[in-house]
């Protein structure tokens, strides 16, 4: 099945680069995952990582986290998705994030279905644009 096919993907990229990986295997039920890619929330939770769905019907604000790099693959829908530049407006919401209206100086990205990108912690990204809607895996590898 893709979506498990992409949730392993998804996951052993995080472990792979992860310091502490844990050694025991964590399985997501099918409902669990479903959910969260329908309304955004996490999947797992541990010390070193963070998978969770993502659902969004519009743009979103500029986000910066200096301890968690994202990993993002679409499972559904599109948006334009820019990284990197200079945050605009950021204000921190708390330790090590921080929130902001827009980038300047960034890359842009069309994101589809299937497409992935890893957005190393530190890294001003922001859904810039999403014409419908657009539903995604991210797996948060801690430092």
């Amino acid at each position: 099945m893709k979506l498990t096919a992409a949730l392993s993907f998804l996951i052993a990229c995080a472990l792979l680069t992860a310091a502490d990986a844990p050694t025991a295997a964590t399985f997501i039920g099918h409902d669990k995952v479903a959910g969260a890619l329908a309304n955004g929330g996490p999947m797992l939770t541990a010390s070193n990582l963070i998978v969770q769905g993502g659902h969004r019907e519009k743009a979103g604000q500029v986000e910066v986290h200096e301890k968690e790099t994202d990993v993002i693959y679409v499972q559904d829908g599109e948006a334009t998705f820019v990284t990197g530049g200079k945050m605009i407006g950021g204000k921190p919401t708390k330790p090590g994030q921080f929130l902001g209206t827009e980038i300047q100086g960034g890359e842009s990205h069309h994101l589809t279905k299937g497409d992935a990108i890893v957005v190393q912690a530190g890294t001003p990204h922001w859904f810039r644009e999403v014409p419908k809607s657009i539903s995604y895996f991210v797996v948060k590898v801690l430092k």
